[in-house]
């Protein structure tokens, strides 16, 4: 499988079923050749993953992530084998640790040190398996460690809420020949008060988890640049916001640092799906 240059990033739990197929058609016929989404509160990984490729006939759809807590390896691997094989090669099985009040206080498990149970995960979905390491199998990965994991045993990487310069310090770590498939927020706003006031909103959730924090600081941001909603430097590092040229010329940074495929995550006002829509329209020709 070989990943193109852009794809689309989105929650899918906002939309509900009578949503996801019409969306999902509107992000193939923009050209786009990604489709990415979370594993939250709502849809199961797998089962949305199946919906999504059965509604689309070209566009790739890769779970950003599937939590190595909600499934066992052996469930992983069969899951990726089966819509590959149902669906043309055109799923990419995306691997995270989550975040601890996901995996301990909504799914009741022990959240274990990261990269020791990322690299016991991928051994048992990989464990006898010719060709495995040509699996389309990307990971979450900000630090180092991680990212070290993601080029030694995996095609690649899928960093969420970094800068182009993460981008550029990954790819040194991943190397020529794996994916970095770069998640960044965009909006479609020349105000700056409504620009930073949508991507405060967005970036709320986020603030508060330690996986996040960590790497901003490593990142360079302060704890001042960070508290109360993040200061309008920090905003601007994580949310690309102006007029579609404005917002295309920061996408290029994150290619310029080395990355192999952007996925560019619209941020509106809740329900504001005119809004999204015109922001993948204007953002397609990237």
């Amino acid at each position: 499988m070989q990943l193109g240059r852009l794809g689309v990033w989105y929650g899918m739990d906002r939309l509900d079923g009578k949503q996801l197929g019409p969306f999902v058609g509107m992000v193939e016929r923009l050209g786009y050749d990604a489709l990415w989404y979370p594993e939250g509160r709502g849809y199961e990984s797998l089962s949305l993953a199946g919906f999504l490729l059965a509604h689309s006939t070209r566009l790739k759809v890769g779970s950003s992530i599937a939590s190595i807590y909600a499934r066992d390896a052996f469930t992983a691997r069969r899951g990726l084998i089966t819509l590959r094989d149902l669906h043309g090669d055109r799923f990419i099985l995306g691997l995270g640790v989550s975040h601890i009040p996901m995996v301990e206080g909504m799914r009741g498990h022990v959240y274990e040190k990261p990269v020791p149970a990322m690299r016991a995960y991928l051994d048992g979905i990989m464990k006898d398996q010719q060709g495995a390491e040509q699996w389309p199998i990307a990971l979450a990965a900000l630090g180092p460690r991680m990212l070290a994991l993601a080029a030694a045993k995996t095609r690649g990487a899928l960093p969420y809420n970094v800068t182009p310069e993460h981008t550029a310090q990954a790819k040194a770590i991943l190397g020529p020949s794996k994916w970095l498939a770069v998640e960044q927020k965009v909006c479609l706003e020349t105000d700056p008060v409504r620009a930073r006031d949508l991507g405060r909103r967005e970036l709320e959730r986020y603030l508060a988890l330690p996986n996040y924090r960590d790497n901003w600081l490593r990142l360079g941001f302060t704890e001042a640049e960070l508290a109360n909603g993040g200061n309008d430097r920090f905003i601007d590092a994580m949310v690309l916001w102006g007029d579609a040229a404005t917002v295309k010329r920061n996408l290029k940074k994150h290619f310029d640092a080395g990355a192999t495929h952007v996925c560019i995550q619209p941020v509106h006002a809740a329900d504001d799906f005119v809004a999204r829509d015109r922001t993948l329209e204007a953002l397609a020709d990237t």
